[in-house]
């Protein structure tokens, strides 16, 4: 398996770092040799584009993966009904689950496997990233992917506001510990924002279990970032605020064309993948405010 994942991922470190060489060469002949306010724009702009680039190509997936959850989320309840009348019938369920499938014309790894299709692509933009970084002396090393010896240095020597992009948090100097603070806070924030956006449109889940999940992934991812943020290099972390901000208004797009389904239990589904962003709840209880406890008692059965 692993000898075929490494030529797998050699091409799609290579296919990274030709987006990214284009855009570093386009921002380059816009903006010449422009470094305001100590900053490499070519190669900042490069990374922001490379994101966003990579995001848009990966949209059609993405809606195809929404689209199928959807699907599955609306047949939801004849799911739970086959499981309470099959239950502890596990050869009979399957066969029920998989005629039921059949007649709906819903394929349940389709909900799946477009997220298993962008996760190489999302690990070769971190890898890519990581790899930039002036620490890296061997020639093979720095000419891997299509890069040129020149456009290696000059990469993993660029700066963003006077602090080098191949730096992290935990280096010595004021400059590169301020950027990068700020950018750990942003990718933080907008890491929460991103799961609360999704649970302020779809509600906490009811089910304890389910809603424990989606508490870890309000609170518990944000504050782990918080922490390993630390150790990114400050060219990931862009990367990773770009791609927060990218996949919170794809989100918002989603949610408002394919909203959740009224009548659907969509307990831990997953939306849309993040990287870093990662993924987010679909639940189908209304909307309280993040944070607050789900309605029991008379007040629920109103």
């Amino acid at each position: 398996m692993s000898a075929l994942f490494s030529p797998l991922m050699a091409v799609v470190y290579s296919a990274i770092s030709a987006v990214l060489l284009f855009w570093h060469a386009a921002w380059d002949m816009v903006l010449g040799d422009a470094n305001g306010w100590d900053t490499n724009w070519s190669w900042v702009l490069g990374i922001v584009f490379l994101v966003l680039t990579v995001r848009t190509a990966l949209i059609p997936i993405v809606i195809r993966q929404v689209r199928s959850q959807r699907a599955m989320q609306l047949l939801q309840p004849k799911v739970k009904a086959l499981q309470d009348k099959h239950k502890g019938d596990r050869e009979t369920l399957h066969k029920e689950l998989q005629e039921l499938y059949r007649a709906e014309q819903i394929n349940p790894l389709m909900s799946v496997l477009p997220m298993l299709l962008q996760a190489p692509v999302l690990i070769g933009l971190l890898h890519v990233l990581r790899h930039l970084r002036p620490t890296v002396t061997s020639e093979t090393a720095r000419t891997l992917y299509g890069w040129t010896l020149t456009q290696f240095d000059s990469a993993a020597n660029a700066q963003l506001f006077g602090a080098p992009i191949a730096a992290s948090f935990s280096a010595p100097g004021a400059t590169i510990k301020i950027v990068a603070a700020v950018l750990i806070a942003v990718m933080t924030t907008t890491t929460f924002l991103t799961s609360r956006q999704m649970i302020l449109k779809t509600g906490w889940a009811q089910d304890p279990q389910a809603r424990t999940v989606q508490r870890l992934m309000l609170f518990g991812i944000p504050l782990s970032l918080l922490v390993s943020g630390a150790l990114f290099p400050i060219g990931v972390v862009l990367y990773w605020v770009t791609q927060n901000l990218f996949a919170y208004g794809q989100q918002a797009w989603i949610l408002r064309k394919y909203p959740p389904p009224a009548t659907a239990n969509a307990v831990g589904q997953q939306l849309v993948p993040a990287g870093n962003s990662i993924g987010k709840q679909d639940t189908t209880s209304p909307a309280p405010k993040v944070g607050a406890k789900p309605v029991t008692g008379k007040r629920a059965r109103r």
